[in-house]
């Protein structure tokens, strides 16, 4: 059990830094932020996983996925936070 949380933060932090990486613009996230960013990240790229490939569905949507569908997950849950942010700052 400590194993495998422990393989989730690396996997998190990996992910969620690449991804900060690869979205242009400046995010002000911290380590633990940016180690959430990731685990989000392979949680939705277990679910795109599981839509798109059809495999793993009898253990249900949300899984851990590979570093691969974490990076993509992890990118794509960047882009809505942005999108959700950058909205909620703005006055009229």
């Amino acid at each position: 059990m400590l194993g495998t949380i422990i393989a989730a933060i690396v996997v998190g932090l990996i992910a969620g830094f690449i991804a900060r990486a690869v979205v242009p613009g400046r995010q002000s996230m911290g380590i633990g932020a940016t180690i959430l960013l990731g685990i989000i990240g392979s949680f939705i790229g277990g679910f795109l996983g599981a839509l798109i490939f059809g495999k793993d569905l009898q253990d249900g949507f949300f899984q851990p996925s590979g570093i691969i569908g974490s990076i993509i997950g992890a990118i794509i849950a960047l882009l809505i936070w942005g999108a959700v942010k950058g909205r909620s700052g703005r006055t009229v």
